[in-house]
């Protein structure tokens, strides 16, 4: 089947999404989120676009950019081949990160470009990860604030200036835009879960797990559980009970 050609954005706008394989986990530790942002920020350069906002989640990323000297498809494929080949050294993998091709939609209003910017923020208050846009490290959120060359401000600044930035930031975004669902949808293999528990617990065998706190192994199990790692998974690699692999 042929590839569907993407809708093309007169200004040049697009928010992209990038995510994860199976919509798993990209980012586990800071060491990740700021590797990827100085990628992002390296290639700002390079390829010419403007960067209206960005925000790194666990398992996806949102951009918005403004297309430059390069095409967009071009741009990202550097920012993605350089993340891949740093993070598949330091987790001595092979393979690729995110899923297939990113996503993107055009932009081509004002009032959808500063809807975008919001949307984008918002997206770890709405998961639950902050309580407000200004308490997470890994968006733009903040650069509006701080007057830095890594994200261009002045564009939205122009338009609704920073009073009225800060008053609908405080207001659910209720447009729609490139919605995701965090929930694995394929099975992970053996060796991926194994992967994932020592990334995350820093755990290579079962006895080490379970020479954990009890509650510190409960609550390893529910994140991991929220990974998409099976029940029986957690018995084998972890060596935790049925009971205690089935906590939530």
């Amino acid at each position: 089947m042929a590839r569907q050609i993407r809708a093309k954005s007169e200004s040049g706008i697009y928010h992209v999404m990038l995510r994860g394989i199976n919509k798993q986990q990209v980012f586990f530790d800071n060491d990740d989120y700021y590797m990827f942002l100085n990628i992002l920020s390296k290639f700002k350069t390079i390829s010419g676009f403007k960067l209206y906002a960005y925000c790194l989640m666990r398992n996806h990323v949102h951009i918005l950019l403004q297309e430059g000297d390069e095409p967009l498809s071009k741009a990202l494929k550097r920012i993605g081949d350089s993340f891949i080949y740093w993070y598949n050294t330091k987790y001595d993998r092979i393979g690729g990160i995110f899923q297939g091709r990113f996503t993107s939609v055009p932009v081509d209003t004002d009032e959808y470009f500063i809807s975008a910017i919001r949307y984008i923020h918002q997206n770890p208050v709405k998961a639950g990860l902050v309580n407000k846009c200004s308490d997470y490290e890994f968006s733009s959120y903040n650069k509006y604030y701080q007057g830095n060359s890594f994200v261009d401000t002045g564009f939205a600044l122009e338009m609704i200036g920073i009073n009225e930035f800060t008053r609908i930031h405080k207001q659910e975004c209720k447009e729609t835009h490139l919605e995701i669902n965090d929930a694995p949808v394929i099975k992970i293999s053996d060796i991926e879960a194994k992967r994932i528990i020592e990334i995350r617990t820093n755990c290579k065998s079962p006895e080490e797990f379970l020479s954990l706190p009890r509650d510190t192994q409960k609550e390893y199990v529910k994140y991991l559980r929220k990974e998409g790692l099976s029940i029986r998974q957690l018995t084998l690699l972890t060596g935790v009970s049925q009971r205690t692999a089935q906590c939530r």
